[in-house]
């Protein structure tokens, strides 16, 4: 099991799954079928937004005591809304050809924020890594408390993972060969198939599962599945532009109404918080502690783990340790296959397409403008 999701809470977990799901789908749609729709959804409401967030940090908006500003106003959450944007309107330019999204060179955009934004995550592995190295000179496992208000359980896995992440980046291939659909509606990758699909999104679940433990049914399941959900029924090719799409629109929401994910109806905790649940403890009860440790400068200290222990928690790690595995094995093999076929094929890889005649590549190079 990877969640606790039993009780009297169940029904509204559940439910709260289903209309992360349905609504970043939703919205999705809406950002990709026009240009109207992608420019509300992506360059006007994050302005106004943006406006939001200037006037909660000058006491607007109820500023302090806004949920904003006590439970994201860490510059991380802004930066990866606004990095996840800054992505899909560059997305928009390659799709409509608006300026330099007509040029051939701005085609490696696409690799570029996506490697970055993959090389973010792998330094927060490390991060979690090295913190349960600083509290116990080893890597066999040790909780701290970040900056998010989360008690982390950092170790082994998230080297492991660290390391997937960075093979993963090398799994994006033909970096160049980005295309417009006929219809108009998407920027397609064609090259980048079902094989890099699943090795990512194991990969960005068990990032998401160890650094974002409290929030990961949401932005680890949910918001994963849904663009890989579109991209195998009814948009191949275009999975890179829906999984920017939806993390910038969650993004949005999550910053907005940050209560909605670790609330005590819809909060939904992973498995290493062993017995979290059965004691009714919800992500909130622990918000307090985690960010009270952070801030007095002893988030990465033995003494994370004994407040962890005074609620009644038991660290099990062992849906960590296997999705890391996981992901990793993915990855490999999916490196693995790329280098085959491109030696059999006589390419190089990063350059010219490696996926010519898979059902995934044909369906979406048929949709090519």
């Amino acid at each position: 099991m990877l969640f606790q999701i039993y009780g009297s809470t169940s029904g509204t977990q559940i439910l709260g799954w289903v209309a992360v799901f349905v609504g970043l789908i939703v919205m999705n749609e809406i950002a990709r079928r026009t240009k109207t729709g992608g420019i509300i959804v992506l360059v006007i409401i994050p302005t106004i937004l943006l406006v939001y967030f200037i006037g909660i940090q000058f006491g607007a908006f109820g500023g302090h005591n806004n949920p904003t500003y006590e439970y994201m106003n860490g510059w991380f959450h802004y930066a990866k809304l606004y990095a996840a944007d800054i992505g899909c309107v560059g997305f928009m330019m390659i799709k409509y050809k608006w300026s330099i999204g007509k040029e051939q060179w701005f085609k490696v955009f696409p690799f570029l924020i996506v490697a970055i934004n993959i090389l973010i995550a792998v330094v927060s592995d490390l991060e979690s890594a090295m913190a349960a190295f600083k509290i116990t000179g080893n890597f066999a496992g040790a909780w701290w408390a970040s900056n998010e208000g989360v008690f982390i359980y950092g170790g082994w896995w998230n080297l492991v993972n660290a390391l997937a992440g960075i093979i993963n980046i090398f799994c994006m291939t033909s970096w160049w060969n980005i295309y417009t659909s006929k219809d108009q509606k998407d920027m397609l990758w064609p090259d980048m198939t079902i094989w890099f699909i699943i090795a990512y999104d194991l990969w960005n679940f068990e990032y998401t599962y160890l650094n974002l433990p409290t929030h990961t049914w949401y932005c680890g399941v949910a918001l994963l599945l849904a663009p890989t959900f579109a991209n195998a029924l009814w948009n191949r090719g275009g999975w890179i532009q829906n999984r920017a799409n939806t993390l910038a629109i969650w993004c949005m929401f999550a910053q907005v109404f940050p209560l909605f994910q670790i609330s005590k109806s819809f909060s939904v905790m992973p498995t290493i918080y062993g017995g979290a649940e059965a004691a009714g403890l919800k992500a909130i009860d622990m918000y307090d502690a985690a960010i009270g440790l952070y801030n007095s400068g002893m988030g990465k200290t033995s003494m994370a783990g004994d407040v962890v222990a005074q609620m009644g928690i038991t660290a099990d790690p062992r849906a960590q340790g296997v999705i890391a595995i996981l992901a990793i094995a993915a990855n490999v093999v999916c490196i693995a296959v790329i280098f085959k076929r491109a030696k059999k094929m006589g390419i190089n890889p990063y350059k010219s397409d490696v996926w010519v005649g898979t059902h995934d590549y044909e369906e979406a190079a048929a949709r090519m403008e």
